[in-house]
Formats: C-alpha cells, structure tokens, sequence
C-alpha cells in the first residue's frame, strides 16, 4: 500500500480500496485477465519496416522485450511484434493510441489501424493472429503507444467462432468536461456509457456495440473502459458504476500526481476504487492521464495457460490438443509475420470478404 497518508482498509470511508504500483504487466481484477502498455520510441525505419538502427548487441532476439533505448523487438526478427500465436477462450481489446499495427489471422483476415483505433477481437473456439509494428517512416522516428487488454469470455461464450471488430478513432465517443476553473477532462469511451451531468449536457455518451458474444455485451455486466486526460489542475468527478457487486481500476499512468478524494496517489500506481460511489479526482501541475477498467465479475472458475483461457483443466488440455491437430484453421499467410505494406492508409478486411476503411 503506498502513497496514502493512512491505509483506507482502515478508514471506511474512504473510496479507495488498494493502491499498488504498476507492474507488467498490470494487475487485473475479473472480468479482465492482463493489461499491457507498451510505449515505444522506435526510431526511424530501415524501409523494411523495421528499425533503422542495430538488433545485435543488447537484445534477445525473438523474446526482445529489454526496452534498449526505449523500444523492444518483442517476438519479431525484423519487424517489431508478435508473429502468429494462437488465443481461445478470450478477447483481446487493443487500444493504438500512436503508430500503427498490422493484424493477419488464421481466418485469412488482416487489417493495418492506429492513431487511436481500437481493434476488439473475439478469440472464442481459436484463432491464431499476428500483431506486427510496421515502422513506415524512414525519415524520422515511428512512436507507437498501445493497450491490449484481455477481457474473459463466460463459459457459454468460450466456444463461440472467432471475429474482430474495427472501432475507428473518429467513430469513438470521446467528451470533455469543464470544471468551475475552466480546466478540462477529456474522457474518452470505449466500453459501458459515460454518464453526463444536467449541468454538463444531461445526456449519457453511448459507446459503439460491443462483439455479440462478449461480456460487455450484456447489460448486467456494468463492463466499461475508458481513457482520461486531465489538464493540469482539472477536477472531475468519476461517476458511480450502475450495478451491485462491480469492481473498478484506475491506472495512472502519464502525469505527475492526482488525489482521488483529497487522498495523494503517484504516477505510476492502480487504484481500486468503489465503484459504486462518486469519486473525485483533483490533478496535479502535469497533465494526468488515466485508464480506467471496471466491470461485474463473472465469477467462473478460470483455467489459464498461456494464450489459452478455459474454465477447467480438461478444457485446457483440450485446447491444445485441439491447435496441435487443427492449427486453428492453420496460416494462410507467406510468412508468420505479415505486414500489409508502405502506406499509412488504414483498413480492415474481414474472412467474408468485407473490406472497410475508416
């Protein structure tokens, strides 16, 4: 417990349940099982779409995730990412805050999105993916800045057959809110309706449609996820969640300082908070920026092995017996790490054929 002035098991008045520095990757509570951020200063590309720059000294190359000069190889060999893997039983929500990502799956779909886009894929009975960072520039540097977040799927959803969803940055609801200081919050959101308070518009932000099959899709779920930029100084009250029984995370990670009722909290820290009470956030002399996840448990047993996330061990067992003998549907691509060329241009192509672009 850190950076309270007293520990708020002790105080029952207190919105704040635990506090803990962040780790990697961040720890989360049910319905979500992982949440990564990856922020890295790729320099410019080598017009391969890999770093202009040398993979040898430093770096364990096909499991590089040393953060040399501010950037990781990951699994790629020359292109930055994560070659095909397999996933079941999950989702995987990626929010692309900067640069881009090239995704190819087992299914014969790939998309290339960022610059705020999130991709929501249902990994369901099995799917293998690739998620590449293609570096376009080679005239100057290639930030990229994402989330992934791996949200559980119910039992009767872990079977369900494999899609994505494309959510396009400008289709996102976003909304600022101006405090009596003139100081601004900027809640941006990507899961569960954002209410508005009369005197701020009265009317709540409704989010895209969740994937069908997913927890979020179910009202009584009370699932949500957004993102919050305060301005230096700025306060803004967090609405209470909707149901009984939610639990809500606040990861602070950009800024310098913020106290959630009165109570200091430094960057680089999660908050659980009650989710059914009115919380106040007051910034400190940085802009802060915050991701907040909450949602009702689904309260099933969890049986996890890697990229395979089932609700007993014989399921598990299953899952791998079932990739060995099927691949999924095996790789329709060249190569187990695909990048869709040289331009910026987004888009999406689904296994049916649809193409859509934002």
């Amino acid at each position: 417990m850190t950076d309270i002035a007293n520990d708020p098991h002790t105080s029952p008045s207190s919105p704040i349940l635990s506090v803990e520095p962040l780790g990697m990757p961040w720890d989360t509570i049910d319905p979500f099982l992982f949440c990564v951020h990856h922020d890295d200063a790729y320099p410019r590309g080598n017009g391969r779409h890999g770093p202009d720059a040398s993979l040898l000294a430093g770096r364990k190359m096909g499991s590089d995730f040393s953060r040399k000069d501010g950037w990781s190889m990951y699994h790629g060999q020359q292109v930055p990412g994560f070659p095909a893997h397999p996933h079941r039983g999950f989702e995987t929500v990626t929010i692309v805050r900067q640069g881009r990502i090239d995704h190819a799956d087992s299914l014969g779909a790939g998309a290339r999105f960022g610059g705020g886009d999130v991709q929501w894929l249902t990994a369901g009975k099995g799917i293998v993916h690739a998620e590449m960072f293609p570096l376009l520039h080679t005239d100057r540097s290639n930030p990229l800045e994402l989330f992934q977040i791996w949200l559980n799927l119910p039992a009767d959803s872990k079977m369900v057959e494999p899609h994505f969803t494309m959510f396009w940055s400008q289709d996102i609801p976003r909304h600022t809110f101006v405090d009596g200081a003139g100081r601004s919050t900027e809640v941006v959101v990507i899961a569960g309706a954002l209410p508005v308070p009369a005197d701020a518009g009265g009317s709540a932000i409704r989010p895209l449609a969740p994937p069908p099959d997913s927890w979020a899709s179910r009202l009584h779920s009370d699932l949500a996820m957004w993102t919050l930029r305060l301005e230096p100084g700025a306060q803004w009250t967090l609405p209470a969640a909707l149901g009984d029984g939610t639990r809500r995370k606040l990861y602070f990670f950009a800024g310098s300082r913020i106290s959630i009722d009165a109570e200091p909290v430094n960057i680089g820290h999660s908050v659980e908070v009650r989710a059914g009470a009115d919380v106040v956030l007051t910034n400190g002399d940085a802009p802060a920026e915050l991701l907040m996840l909450q949602g009702r448990p689904i309260g099933e047993p969890v049986a996890q092995y890697g990229p395979f996330v089932m609700n007993t061990e014989q399921e598990l067992h299953q899952a791998f017996e079932d990739y060995r003998r099927t691949e999924f549907g095996g790789w329709p691509w060249p190569d187990p790490a695909p990048v869709h060329g040289d331009l910026e241009d987004r888009f999406a192509r689904h296994a049916d054929g649809r193409t859509e672009r934002p």
